[in-house]
C-alpha cells in the first residue's frame, strides 16, 4: 500500500467563526423581510388607519350636546387650575413681602439708634456777691431797683445818704417833728416807720434798718413823691 498522509482539518480562528455567525444571521432577516414584506397596494389598503370616532362615557357616539359639555368642564377645569397657579403666586408673593418685611424689622432692630447727644447743661449763675459796706449796699440796691423798675442812680442815692444819715444803717434822728411825734426816722436815708411799711420792696428785709430794704423802699418814696431819688436835694 502506498503511505501517505490524510490532510490535517482547517482549525477555525475565533475571528472565523464571528464571521460565519454574521453572514447566517443577515441571510435569516433577509429572508424573513423577503416573506413578510406585502406589495405597495396591499399595505396601502390593509394598514390604512380607521378614522376614530368620539364616544361618550357609555360608549355611544358623542352628540353636540355632549360635546359642549365636555369644553364647558374643560374650561372650568382648566379656569381652576389658573386659579389655583394665581392664588399660589399671590401667597408666594405674600410670603416674600412678609419675609422682606421681617427681615427689615430685624436689620431695624440689630442697629440700635444713636442716642440724641445731651444738650450741655446751663451754668448754674452764681449769685452776684456784694460788699458788706455802704459801696456794696448801694449797688445791691440798684440791681433790685432796677428790677422793680424803681428810677435812681448811684450818685443819687449816695448824695442822699450821705446828707441824711452819714453812711450809718443805724442812724436815729431824736430831735425833729417825727420824733416828737413818737415815729422817729431811722436809717441809712431816715425813713419813718409808716412810710417804710407803705413803700417796702418785697424781696427785702422787713426791718427798718436793714440797708438794702431802708434804701430800697426810700427811692420807692421819692419815685412816687418826686419822680425819682436823683431829684431829691433836701429833708423829702
Amino acid at each position: 500500500m502506498p503511505n501517505f498522509t490524510l490532510p490535517r482539518p482547517a482549525r477555525l480562528t475565533r475571528t472565523h467563526k464571528v464571521s460565519a455567525a454574521l453572514v447566517a444571521t443577515a441571510g435569516c432577516a433577509a429572508a424573513l423581510v423577503a416573506t413578510a414584506a406585502p406589495s405597495g397596494a396591499e399595505t396601502t389598503a390593509a394598514h390604512a388607519p380607521a378614522a376614530v370616532k368620539p364616544v361618550s362615557a357609555n360608549g355611544l357616539p358623542m352628540t353636540a350636546k355632549d360635546r359642549a359639555d365636555d369644553g364647558k368642564q374643560a374650561r372650568a377645569v382648566a379656569s381652576s387650575v389658573a386659579a389655583g397657579l394665581k392664588g399660589t403666586a399671590a401667597e408666594k408673593q405674600n410670603h416674600a413681602a412678609e419675609q422682606t418685611a421681617n427681615r427689615s424689622v430685624e436689620r431695624k432692630a440689630l442697629v440700635a439708634p444713636k442716642a440724641a447727644p445731651k444738650a450741655p447743661k446751663a451754668p448754674k449763675a452764681t449769685p452776684k456777691r456784694y460788699a458788706n459796706n455802704l459801696d456794696g449796699w448801694i449797688r445791691e440796691s440798684l440791681d433790685i431797683m432796677k428790677a422793680k423798675g424803681i428810677p435812681g442812680s448811684y450818685e443819687g442815692l449816695h448824695r442822699n445818704i450821705m446828707r441824711e444819715s452819714s453812711g450809718n444803717p443805724n442812724a436815729v434822728n431824736d430831735w425833729d417833728i417825727n420824733a416828737i411825734n413818737g415815729v422817729p426816722s431811722k436809717g441809712l436815708l431816715q425813713v419813718i416807720q409808716p412810710t417804710f411799711d407803705a413803700y417796702h420792696v418785697a424781696g427785702t428785709p422787713h426791718k427798718l434798718t436793714d440797708p438794702i430794704a431802708n434804701i430800697t423802699a426810700a427811692a420807692n418814696y421819692a419815685a412816687d413823691r418826686y419822680g425819682s431819688i436823683d431829684n431829691v436835694d433836701s429833708a423829702y
